[in-house]
Order: C-alpha cells, then sequence, then structure tokens
C-alpha cells in the first residue's frame, strides 16, 4: 500500500498536533493518518464510519469464507 506525504507523520508530530489532525480527518481533509514511530508504521488513524465500513467488509468476508469452506468441506 502507497501513503501519499501528507498522510505520514510521526508520533511527536500526532501528539503536539493533535486536534489539528484530528480536525482535517474529521473533516474529510485527509482520509488517513499513517503514526509513524522509530521508522515503523505503527497506526493508522481513520473516521468511525471508515472503521464501521471496514469492520463491516470484514464481517461479510468471513461470511463469505465460512460458506465456501463449508462447501469444499463436505
Amino acid at each position: 500500500m502507497t501513503y501519499a506525504k501528507n498522510e505520514i507523520m510521526t508520533a511527536t508530530d500526532m501528539v503536539r498536533n493533535f486536534s489539528s489532525v484530528l480536525g482535517s480527518i474529521s473533516k474529510g481533509e485527509n482520509k488517513r493518518i499513517v503514526i509513524v514511530k522509530n521508522n515503523r508504521f505503527e497506526a493508522v488513524m481513520i473516521t468511525v464510519d471508515e472503521y464501521e465500513k471496514m469492520s463491516e467488509a470484514v464481517h461479510i468476508l468471513e461470511k463469505i469464507y465460512a460458506s465456501t469452506k463449508k462447501k469444499s468441506d463436505g
């Protein structure tokens, strides 16, 4: 996966600018912010709506996987 330069932020910068970063995510100015600590991607900040969409997609995929596994097993 690739990230734009404005989507990557150090943990220190995140702490210093949390309110403005949260505002940019909430307003849709940024879809996500990747947080880097010790030169490693550690976390991603997204809106609750995006998180819920992804969680629902995972739930649907798990159901599909379980269904296809049952068919192949039996």
